[in-house]
Order: C-alpha cells, then structure tokens, then sequence
C-alpha cells in the first residue's frame, strides 16, 4: 500500500496508534483520525497537520453509527487501523459488570462496528484492516480476565471477518505486541503497584514499523497473525 492512500486510525493519540499516524503522515498518506470528543479531535489535528477526524465515543458502540450519520465519511479508505484500547485490571471475583462492559465495548463492540460501518469502502479498494491486539489476546494471567477476554475476543473477531471477506480482496491482520513503553502501559504498571521504567519495554516505533510492513506489503501475499515480543 507504498503510495498515496487513507488511513482510518483509532487510538492515534498516543503509543502505537500515534506512531502509526506520524509515520503514515511524514510519508505523505491521508489521515482520518477517531476522536471521542470535538475537543479530542482537535488535539488529534494539531499533533497531526493535515489529518481528518472523525468524532465517536468508543466507549459507546451503539451510538457510533449515529455519530457518523452526522458527519462526513471518507470516500476511500485504503486500511482500518484499530489500535485504541483500555485497560483495568482486577481479580474476576471482585470485577463488576460496569469493568466488563467497558473494556468489552472499546476494544471489542466497537472496532466491530466500526468495521462494519466501513466495509463498504474497504471493499472497493480491496484495503486491508489491521487489529492492534495484545500479548493478552493469545495469552492471560491473574487480574487480566477482563481485559484479556475483549482481546481473545477481537482476534476471534479479525479470523472471521479475515474468512468473510477474503472473497472480496480485504486483507485482516492481527498485531500481538507485547509490553510496550506508552501511557497505558504506565498505567497497568500503576494498577499492579510496580515502579514502571519504559526502558524495559518495545518502543511504540518499533511496533508501528510491524504495522506498516503489513500493510506496505505486496497484494500477493499477506500477513495474518504477526506476535511482536521486546527484545533480549
């Protein structure tokens, strides 16, 4: 996908999904950027000169078609780069529905949606979608049930939607990285009670270079399942 196309992002304001859009951005690619809010969406423009957006709450699936009715959606979107995500951690047995829905709804419901809600351009450009999803999609320990079950849950999402539209030339790539130094990870680290030293962990570029290869590479061939871990 070397060359002048659009990129719909979300989670661009920060780690992985700030990487992907400033490299995606400096090589001359169009930007439509999710924003929760109009403030966010402005944040999101001046971090990244020359982006769209695009305001919907993720937190809020069932609202995500509504906000688009009022807006004006990209005629042409070469890939979907879902790489927004909360995380809470608890014990399962002390965990209460609001904790489940929440992290269900952002980082399952609503890149489900959102895809659906641009396949229709995906097709036409037989574009690609791309899961950012977690060490905590393949794998789960103490504390992580929550979290990690959203994540079990998006990579079961992309292997369907990979064998429904294969027919129709849309590519679906799935992104395991391990911990990676970002604002969330600081947080995670704040929740286990550890110091946290993001030196120890991938640089968010290191991830988004994965990102771009996947996407960068040749119709002829596609990566599907791609674990990205830091190294020695």
């Amino acid at each position: 996908m070397v060359g002048m196309a659009t990129h719909v992002i979300t989670g661009a304001g920060s780690g992985i999904g700030a990487a992907v859009a400033r490299r995606l951005r400096d090589r001359g690619d169009d930007l439509v950027l999710l924003a929760r809010n109009a403030g966010r969406a402005r944040e999101l423009a001046a971090a990244h000169p020359g982006a769209r957006t695009l305001v919907a709450d993720l937190a809020d699936p069932d609202r995500i078609s509504w906000a688009f009715s009022h807006q004006e959606l990209p005629d042409r979107v070469d890939s979907l780069i879902h790489s927004a995500g909360i995380v809470d951690l608890g014990k399962v047995g002390e965990l209460r529905p609001r904790t489940w829905h929440e992290q269900l709804n952002t980082n399952l419901v609503a890149p489900a949606e959102l895809t659906r809600l641009l396949l229709p351009q995906l097709r036409v450009t037989r574009g690609q979608v791309v899961f950012v999803n977690s060490g905590a999609g393949l794998h789960t320990y103490a504390e992580w049930g929550a979290y990690s079950a959203a994540k079990h849950g998006l990579k079961a999402l992309a292997d369907a939607l990979r064998e429904e539209e294969r027919e129709n030339g849309v590519r679906v790539t799935s992104v395991y990285p391990g911990r990676t130094a970002s604002p969330m990870q600081a947080r995670v680290h704040a929740q286990e009670g550890r110091e946290y030293d993001p030196s120890r962990w991938m640089d968010a570029e290191s991830v988004a270079t994965t990102v771009l290869t996947a996407i960068d590479l040749p119709r002829d061939a596609a990566i599907e399942d791609l674990m990205v871990r830091p190294g020695p």
